[in-house]
């Protein structure tokens, strides 16, 4: 697998697959104006071989702070150290532009995604009560990059 910076053609591949194949996290429409955000970086992970998308993330700048957007891995792809892969890239992405603080918002349920954001360090800030679907609460998290 090879990690690179997302394009427009890599969203028309995946467009129509995202609910089925990946999650419900976000709508194409979404999405797309995020890649076209000049504030946000989107990497993707491709097969080395079929080329076959296998997960995204992306982040956006604002200053000193980012945020991480999302971290998407195909379904049938999870377990195999995809996500972890993409964090570590986003996290040298982030000490390349002096970032400060990453910050995250992840679902209180969603126990994998909150296991791998601690295993790199990341720390909870707070709570967000029924942020989602006005059920699920948020856990906020940060991951101090460079110190002030």
């Amino acid at each position: 697998m090879y990690i690179d910076k997302m394009k427009i053609s890599d969203f028309e591949l995946i467009k129509n697959n995202l609910k089925s194949d990946f999650d419900d996290f976000w709508n194409e429409n979404i999405l797309k104006q995020e890649l076209l955000n000049t504030d946000s970086i989107f990497l993707v992970v491709k097969d080395t071989i079929s080329d076959e998308i296998l997960g995204f993330a992306g982040i956006e700048i604002v200053l000193d702070e980012a945020e991480l957007m999302n971290i998407v891995i195909r379904k049938n792809k999870r377990g195999l150290g995809i996500g972890k892969s993409l964090m570590e890239k986003i996290i040298n992405i982030a000490k390349e532009n002096n970032i400060k603080i990453l910050k995250l918002e992840v679902n209180e349920k969603n126990l994998i995604a909150i296991n791998l954001y601690k295993s790199f360090g990341f720390k909870q800030t707070g709570i967000r009560e029924k942020y989602y679907n006005n059920h699920d609460s948020a856990i906020l998290m940060d991951l101090e990059i460079f110190k002030h």
